[in-house]
C-alpha cells in the first residue's frame, strides 16, 4: 500500500509536467504584427523587425492587424516585397481599413481576412493635397501593385484564358480610374471594395470577426502568439529613415563639410556635418543597411579630402577620389547588400537611395550658387529691393570696399580658404594664386560677401 502510494504521489507530478511540456510543444508559434497608423518609415522597420523576428524562432505564421488609410508608396513597396520575400507564410486582417498603400502591403499577404464592414482599395497616388500625383507615380503604382497580385500566382487556365488567384486587372483598377472591367468597375471610377465584394473577386479569403477567428481560418487552432510592438527607438530611427529627413541630413553633411574647408580647424561647421553624419549612418547601421565597410568609406572619402585641401596644391585626384567615396557610401548606405552585392535589395529601394543624395546634392550646389556673388544681381532680387535701401547698400559697400587694394596678414594658412586680419580684425579670405602661410601678406582685391579674394604678393 505504501509503495503504491508513493509511486502515485512521484509519477504523477512527472506525468503531468510531461503532459503540460507536449501540450506545449504542440502549440503553433503566431507573430503578430499591428499595423494601425500611416504606412511611414517606422512600420517598415516595424514589420522588417517582426520578419526577421519570426525567422529566428522558426514561427508558423506572421498575421498583421490592419487599419490604415495609406502612406508612403515607399515604405509600403518595402513591406510589400518583405512580405513576398518571407518563408513564412504572412496573412493580414483587415481591421477595418486596408486603404492605398495598405491595400498594396495586404495584396502581397498569402491570405487576406475582413472583418464585416472592412474595405480595400482606393490605391491611387495622391499628393500632399490629396491631389493625384502625375501619371508616372500612378505608373509605377499601377506596376507594383500588378506584379504584386501576379506573384500570388496562377489559379488555373480555362479555355487559353488565365484564372489568377487574384486578378491582376483589378489590383490594377484600385489605382487607375481609366480603366474599365464589365461588371467590376466602370471608368472614372477606382475599386474599393467591401468583404462580399472582395470575397467574389479572389482579394478577400474570409470574413471574420477577430484576429484570433483569421487565425483559425487559416488553419491553426492551438497558438502562442508573439506580439511586436514599436518602441520609442522604432519611432526615433523612422523618423531619420524618412526620405525627406534623410535628404535633409545629407545636406547638412555636405554643407558643413564645404564650410568648414573654406575656414580650416575645428568649428561649427565640421560639428554639424558629424551630428548629422551621425544621425544618417546610425539608424541604417542598426537596421543592417550601413554596413561597416561603407561609413568606412565614407571616413576614407574625408581623409582624401582633407589631403587635397590641407596638403596637395590644386584639386585632383585625392579631391576627386574623396568626393566619390563619401557619394558612394551615402548612396549604399541606403540599400540592402550583402558585402558588394546589391541583389538582394529590390529595385525601388536603388531608385530612392538615388533620389535622396541627388536631391540633397543639387539643393547643395543651389545653396551655393545663392550664396555667391550672383545671387544679389539676379534681376528679380533687384527688382524686390527698394531705392532707399540700394542706396544704404551703396553707402555700406563704400566703406567695407575701402579695404580693396591693401595689404592683409594671413591668421591661419590659405589652403586656399582660411583667415586674415584686417586692421586688427578677422575676415575669412580665400587665396586665388596659391597657397599662402600664416603671417604672410596678400593684397586684397575684392570682398564677396563674408569672403575676401586675395592674391600672394
Amino acid at each position: 500500500m505504501k509503495k503504491r502510494s508513493f509511486l502515485v504521489y512521484f509519477l504523477l507530478p512527472i506525468i503531468l509536467f510531461l503532459s503540460f511540456e507536449s501540450q506545449a510543444q504542440n502549440l503553433k508559434k503566431v507573430v503578430v504584427v499591428p499595423i494601425r497608423e500611416e504606412i511611414a518609415p517606422s512600420a517598415t522597420r516595424l514589420v522588417a523587425k517582426a520578419l526577421h523576428y519570426a525567422r529566428e524562432i522558426k514561427a508558423d505564421l506572421v498575421a498583421i492587424d490592419m487599419d490604415t488609410y495609406g502612406g508612403l508608396v515607399t515604405d509600403a513597396d518595402s513591406i510589400r516585397f518583405a512580405i513576398l520575400s518571407s518563408p513564412i507564410p504572412v496573412i493580414v486582417f483587415i481591421n477595418p481599413n486596408a486603404a492605398s498603400a495598405g491595400a498594396l502591403i495586404s495584396i502581397a499577404c498569402d491570405k487576406i481576412y475582413m472583418k464585416q464592414g472592412a474595405n480595400i482599395g482606393a490605391a491611387t497616388v495622391v499628393n500632399q493635397n490629396g491631389e493625384a500625383a502625375p501619371d508616372k507615380f500612378q505608373s509605377y503604382m499601377r506596376g507594383i501593385i500588378r506584379a504584386t497580385a501576379e506573384a500570388k500566382g496562377i489559379d488555373t487556365i480555362l479555355n487559353g484564358d488565365t484564372i489568377w488567384v487574384r486578378n491582376p486587372k483589378i489590383a490594377e483598377a484600385m489605382v487607375d480610374q481609366d480603366i474599365e472591367i464589365d461588371g467590376v468597375t466602370e471608368k472614372g471610377k477606382v475599386i474599393t471594395l467591401t468583404p462580399q465584394e472582395a470575397i467574389k473577386l479572389g482579394f478577400c479569403d474570409g470574413i471574420v470577426g477577430n484576429l484570433d477567428e483569421a487565425i483559425n481560418a487559416y488553419g491553426i487552432i492551438k497558438y502562442e502568439t508573439i506580439v511586436i510592438q514599436k518602441n520609442m527607438i522604432d519611432v526615433i530611427f523612422g523618423f531619420f529613415k524618412n526620405p525627406a529627413v534623410s535628404g535633409i541630413l545629407v545636406l547638412l553633411i555636405l554643407g558643413g563639410i564645404y564650410y568648414e574647408l573654406q575656414s580650416p580647424g575645428l568649428g561649427f561647421p565640421i560639428v554639424v556635418s558629424i551630428v548629422a553624419a551621425f544621425l544618417y549612418f546610425v539608424p541604417n547601421f542598426i537596421d543592417g543597411l550601413a554596413a561597416n565597410w561603407e561609413i568606412l568609406l565614407f571616413i576614407l572619402g574625408l581623409i582624401l579630402l582633407g589631403i587635397e585641401i590641407f596638403a596637395i596644391p590644386g584639386f585632383g585626384i585625392f579631391g576627386v577620389s574623396g568626393i566619390v567615396l563619401v557619394l558612394f557610401s551615402l548612396v549604399s548606405s541606403l540599400i540592402a547588400n550583402d558585402g558588394f552585392d546589391f541583389t538582394i535589395q529590390n529595385s525601388s529601394q536603388i531608385r530612392i537611395a538615388f533620389q535622396i543624395i541627388t536631391f540633397s546634392v543639387l539643393a547643395f550646389l543651389t545653396l551655393i550658387i545663392l550664396a555667391s556673388q550672383g545671387f544679389h544681381k539676379l534681376a528679380f532680387i533687384k527688382k524686390a529691393s527698394l531705392e532707399a535701401t540700394l542706396e544704404k547698400n551703396s553707402q555700406k559697400n563704400t566703406v567695407v570696399n575701402k579695404f580693396e587694394n591693401t595689404i592683409a596678414i594671413c591668421f591661419t594658412d590659405l589652403k586656399p580658404y582660411g583667415k586674415i586680419i584686417i586692421e586688427d580684425k578677422i575676415y575669412n579670405a580665400m587665396c586665388i594664386n596659391g597657397y599662402a602661410s600664416k603671417g604672410d601678406q596678400v593684397l586684397l582685391l575684392r570682398k564677396e560677401f563674408d569672403n575676401w579674394h586675395c592674391r600672394i604678393i
